[in-house]
């Protein structure tokens, strides 16, 4: 009866109710049917915690994966009581082994001497005609199917092979941008927090090969050494696949010397591999006899490979994720202020903002307090159901489209929706002085794993004649970003070309212009947001276009006025 209820009748199902059934039932008949009893009631509770079967991309956005934790809770209990259910009805088949033993013919009495007891030959006929019938029913009763069905129901919801890599790439961007030591982040040692659990030699090492299938065989090195010095000791990856995959690396990195030396680990498990054989005589001919004569004894050198290089902006902005280079002159530094300022706005009067100069050409302002816990915690949970996969504009074709130099979801908010929401617009206008009519509707962005935006620009350049063609506003005149989180570590807003760094603090807001007096773009104002290293980062963005700003930033052919 309990498991064809559906999932609205279930929420009056408690332990009140269950243990009166109990009783009105009889503790024997309910024994019998205990395992059944408690699976139907795990698999109730999981149908209650179910997801939407819908959801994709989740390594995007720190939030959906939320989600997905609550969801394992949810088959874990399930899993739990399907081993209760298995354990209940092992002991009750032994039970009643125990009890056919102690009753049946035995202790050296003969077939004949046994049966002349008239109660011995009822209850021989009995135990045929019904404890065996139950005993059938008990064993037939198919409790892994049950739990299996739970299983495809939820498989809709879970992670796909895009959000491993996903997953992967996070890991091995947050590697690259922090200089993080790979034994270190394998341990789960990342910055003062610690994973629960460290990653195994299966885990580096399919970290390592999904480098290798990609051609990265720099990272796939650092990965498949540290799943090399892990395998003796959790036996969870297969020796002779990491060593394979691990010479081949080496070889492609154009190191002969060290894929050699495991390809000949190779062949201490397999002396007959015929693969490894015929490479070890390619390394064989095409190495230097230096190498082969100085009787080398196979230990490898611990020196790592070296990262390829990196252009200029690439390594600045890693730089300045990192918090190294900050080098603002003397002269400068000077003119950085914090102030109250209320531009004689109405609604400032009272309340004005508290404003900090962070750099003055292009001028970059954060307005510390900008929003509320409330206003924040409304933002989030309003915009939450609606986050899908965060885009970029194509240069050629103005589509939007993802791109994996930005990971993250993001959901629009209209002003409409909500006094909050036109509460912050209205705010927006009084700080920036911009008219809020000719700007784009709130953007929310929640990162995901390693969650990023490597550097870009804010406004449409010359050749991307399509951008905001259908907005009918223009181009982007400034920008206007909410932090809603505080970050643990990474994240910051860095501007490679003019040494700025901006780390996230919950409420506070940014503001700069991206287009020069004359219109033309502000080249200077291309800016990025750093991986997130550890925590979850919330941001909104208000971009605000350049129609109907005429009069409250009005042009200059100088664009230094």
């Amino acid at each position: 009866y309990l498991c064809v209820i559906g999932s609205e009748g279930f929420s009056d199902i408690s332990v009140k109710h269950l243990k009166n059934l109990e009783e009105s039932l009889g503790r024997k008949r309910l024994m019998a049917f205990q395992p059944l009893f408690t699976l139907c009631v795990g698999v109730l509770l999981l149908l209650c915690l179910s997801v939407s079967p819908s959801r994709a991309e989740l390594f995007t956005a720190i939030t959906e994966l939320e989600g997905l934790l609550e969801q394992e809770k949810g088959l874990l209990h399930a899993l739990n009581t399907y081993i209760h259910s298995e354990e209940a009805r092992i002991s009750m088949l032994k039970s009643y082994s125990e009890k056919f033993a102690n009753v049946s013919v035995g202790g050296g009495h003969s077939a004949e001497s046994y049966l002349s007891n008239p109660v011995n030959a009822f209850l021989l006929v009995k135990r045929f005609t019904s404890q065996w019938k139950t005993l059938e029913n008990i064993v037939s009763n198919n409790y892994g199917q049950d739990f299996l069905d739970i299983l495809h129901e939820q498989q809709p919801g879970f992670p796909g092979t895009e959000d491993l890599s996903g997953a992967a790439h996070a890991l091995l961007r947050l590697q690259d941008t922090y200089k993080l030591q790979t034994t270190q982040l394998a341990d789960g040692e990342i910055q003062g927090s610690h994973s629960i659990s460290e990653l195994s030699a299966d885990d580096c090492f399919d970290l390592g090969r999904q480098a290798y299938t990609e051609a990265d065989y720099y990272h796939a090195i650092l990965w498949l050494n540290e799943a090399l010095t892990r395998v003796d000791t959790d036996n969870t990856a297969d020796k002779f696949s990491v060593l394979d995959h691990l010479a081949f690396a080496y070889f492609q990195m154009g190191d002969n010397r060290k894929a050699y030396k495991y390809t000949l680990q190779l062949l201490d498990i397999e002396p007959n591999h015929e693969r490894a054989n015929n490479n070890k005589e390619y390394f064989e001919q095409h190495m230097s006899d230096s190498i082969r004569k100085r009787g080398d004894d196979g230990t490898i050198s611990p020196q790592e490979p070296v990262r390829p290089e990196l252009d200029d902006e690439k390594l600045k902005y890693e730089s300045l994720c990192r918090g190294e280079q900050l080098s603002l002159h003397p002269r400068l530094v000077k003119h950085l202020k914090c102030r109250y300022r209320n531009y004689n706005r109405p609604r400032l009067l009272l309340k004005p903002v508290k404003e900090e100069i962070l750099f003055l050409k292009p001028k970059i302002l954060i307005w510390h307090g900008l929003m509320s816990g409330a206003e924040i915690e409304f933002v989030k949970k309003t915009a939450g159901p609606r986050l899908k996969r965060a885009t970029v504009q194509n240069a050629s074709t103005g589509q939007l489209e993802p791109a994996t130099y930005r990971i993250s979801k993001s959901a629009w908010l209209n002003d409409r929706e909500d006094e909050i929401i036109s509460r912050i617009s209205r705010r927006v206008e009084d700080a920036t002085g911009l008219d809020m009519s000719a700007s784009e509707e709130l953007q929310v962005v929640n990162y995901g794993i390693g969650g990023h935006y490597e550097p870009h620009f804010d406004f449409a350049r010359r050749e991307e004649v399509n951008a905001f063609k259908e907005m009918g506003l223009g181009n982007r005149i400034a920008t206007m970003l909410f932090y809603m989180s505080d970050v643990e570590a990474g994240g910051a807003t860095v501007f490679p070309l003019l040494d700025v760094r901006l780390t996230p603090e919950k409420g506070a807001g940014a503001f700069w212009f991206n287009l020069l007096r004359n219109g033309e773009g502000d080249f200077s104002t291309r800016h990025a947001a750093c991986p997130v290293l550890v925590g979850s980062k919330w941001v909104a963005n208000k971009w605000i276009h350049e129609y109907k700003q005429e009069y409250r930033r009005p042009c200059a052919l100088n664009p230094n006025l």
